[in-house]
């Protein structure tokens, strides 16, 4: 259940609203300095065009992002806001109101008080006392709608995940062997799609895909059939098995949706399209490999919604914040952020940026690819075929007269140097490496091929980390702690701890996980440091240094999220290694 107190709102929001005098949402902006007045002509020229609503305009041309625009309108009109992506819904609430009247007016149900009839909505417009008396009608006598303003991106995502999907895979599949039309999947369909089965049926599947947010789709040939796995919150789980004889037309419509060459299938493909599903645009990344039973599909989902966290969201403790902030703080040099292929690196380097965007600043960034575009920020991506390397990118971007540079891996001597001049020029530079740790960064860079010398007083800081899936909130089961469990967190036989542990609800599809959290290490290099750089030190000398420092590790703060009941220490130890925690 959401907290029953008013939903929070952005400072800035509520200080534009307590103003007395009622003014124009232009006005309003105006005054807080969030658009500039060329801004607002173009927003009100494209109004006269559309006959759309001011807010939304500016929201669909990315000059005022969605969030900010709902705090600051729920403020104004004294509604409240709520920001749908970090909310518990209330499972009785979504009872109150048939799916056909959420998708019809673009609402969501999500709190009911039962004690005094109050039944918490989420609208784009509160105002709108139309949809509200409709509402009204079909609720028992005595019951009082409590509306609250949400984007309407954020609606339209909560309504797929709790309404779900009325697409049925069964009935499609049933009508592809039969031939008998499948007439609630054909009704189901977006408006305008084609309504051949195979159509609907990869729709269905991208579609059950992003309500369950997957990341990734493995469609999976095997000798006598073909396995369909999604990849949820870093793990994967088989969701359905089919006949072999749809693999072909599996494999062509998604060729054809990627632009992929569909008479090849004995050489790797990649491609990449966009797909509007429930009224939003997801954006998929396709490869296709040639295996002994066929071949392999791998679609990447990246849904824009979600791609771009406030720093706040990545669920870092307050130490830890508080020491990436001073590090973004540095005017020059270079932050390393570590950890292995889907340890979450790009989503906190695009949290750091986010975070330092700014109209004062020029911001630049070199990626392969660029996943998802944010407003004032110079995208590239690398292009081999252009001899457009991250090496060849930096150099380029160094002539673009940037503050700020985001070099999306450090793979090698050349992109290392680059990047590293960059940071001595006078640059904020910020980019990945592959290492399992924060101060094993060292270590691989001197294998690269960088000397002490270029490294030593041109790194701010590095960051490692991992993502870890969090417990549901409706199923997890308190316990006591074994006494090996005990050891692993820490603490004593005297103290009173409990953890948490998996169950598994239909709320979580009885995994027992529910989203993920960020487990980091900030290490800030100072001049202890730095020494150690120039004398070309082992990891275990980094290592010594930082404990007498007393800078906590990934896995301390690992267990910190263990002791509040965040995480459990299952998952804590499928990702980080805690052998050496065990007190012999």
């Amino acid at each position: 259940m959401i907290p029953s107190s008013p939903p929070a709102e952005s400072p800035k929001a509520a200080s534009l609203a307590s103003e007395n005098k009622p003014r124009r949402l232009g006005e309003l902006l105006l005054a807080g300095m969030i658009i500039t007045p060329d801004q607002l002509r173009i927003a009100l020229h494209e109004q006269k065009k559309t006959k759309e609503q001011l807010g939304r305009i500016l929201v669909k041309l990315d000059l005022v992002p969605e969030a900010l625009m709902r705090d600051l309108l729920g403020a104004a009109l004294g509604k409240g806001s709520i920001d749908l992506s970090q909310s518990d819904i209330n499972p009785e609430a979504v009872k109150m109101i048939p799916k056909k009247l959420v998708e019809r007016f673009r609402i969501m149900p999500v709190d009911w008080d039962e004690q005094k009839l109050v039944l918490t909505v989420a609208m784009p417009n509160t105002l709108d006392v139309g949809i509200l008396d409709k509402i009204q009608a079909r609720l028992k006598p005595g019951t009082t709608i409590k509306p609250v303003l949400a984007g309407e991106s954020e609606i339209g995502h909560a309504i797929d995940k709790y309404y779900g999907f009325e697409l049925s895979l069964d009935g499609i599949m049933r009508e592809i062997e039969t031939g008998e039309v499948d007439l609630d999947s054909l009704a189901s369909a977006e408006a305008g799609e084609f309504s051949h089965p195979m159509v609907r049926l990869v729709d269905s599947l991208l579609a059950d895909a992003v309500r369950r947010d997957a990341s990734d789709i493995h469609i999976e040939p095997e000798a006598g059939f073909v396995r369909i796995r999604y990849r949820i919150d870093g793990v994967m789980a088989e969701m359905r098995s089919l006949h072999r004889d749809y693999l072909s037309g599996l494999v062509v419509r998604l060729k054809v949706l990627s632009k992929m060459n569909i008479a090849e299938t004995r050489a790797p493909q990649d491609g990449r399209f966009t797909l509007r599903v429930s009224k939003r645009e997801i954006d998929f990344r396709v490869a296709s490999q040639p295996t002994t039973h066929g071949e392999n599909i791998v679609l990447r989902i990246l849904d824009r919604n979600k791609g771009i966290l406030r720093l706040e969201y990545l669920g870092l403790d307050e130490h830890t914040m508080l020491t990436l902030k001073m590090m973004m703080a540095q005017p020059v040099g270079i932050i390393l952020v570590t950890g292995p292929t889907g340890s979450g690196k790009t989503t906190t380097l695009y949290a750091m940026l986010n975070f330092l965007n700014t109209p004062e600043i020029n911001i630049m960034t070199l990626e392969d690819p660029v996943e998802y575009p944010i407003q004032m920020i110079r995208q590239t991506s690398v292009n081999a075929a252009a001899n457009l390397g991250f090496s060849e990118g930096i150099r380029s971007i160094l002539r673009q007269d940037p503050d700020v540079i985001l070099v999306g891996e450090i793979r090698d001597l050349d992109t290392a140097q680059m990047a590293l001049r960059a940071a001595m020029t006078g640059h904020k530079v910020f980019s990945t490496l592959h290492t399992n740790s924060a101060l094993g960064a060292f270590p691989r860079l001197f294998d690269i091929g960088i000397t002490p010398d270029t490294l030593s007083g041109n790194v701010t800081g590095i960051l490692a980390q991992r993502l870890v899936r969090k417990l549901c909130p409706q199923c997890k089961r308190p316990s006591a702690p074994t006494s090996l469990e005990r050891s692993l967190l820490g603490v004593g036989d005297n103290e009173d701890v409990v953890i948490y542990h998996a169950i598994g609800c239909s709320a979580c599809y009885e995994v027992g996980y529910k989203g993920r959290i960020t487990v980091m290490e900030a290490i800030p290099i100072d001049d202890d440091f730095d020494n150690l750089i120039s004398h070309r030190a082992t990891k275990s000398e980094f290592s010594r240094v930082a404990h007498e420092k007393g800078l906590p590790s990934m896995a301390d703060n690992g267990m910190h999220l263990v002791l509040k009941g965040i995480v459990s220490l299952d998952e804590i130890s499928r990702v980080l290694d805690l052998s050496y925690r065990i007190q012999h």
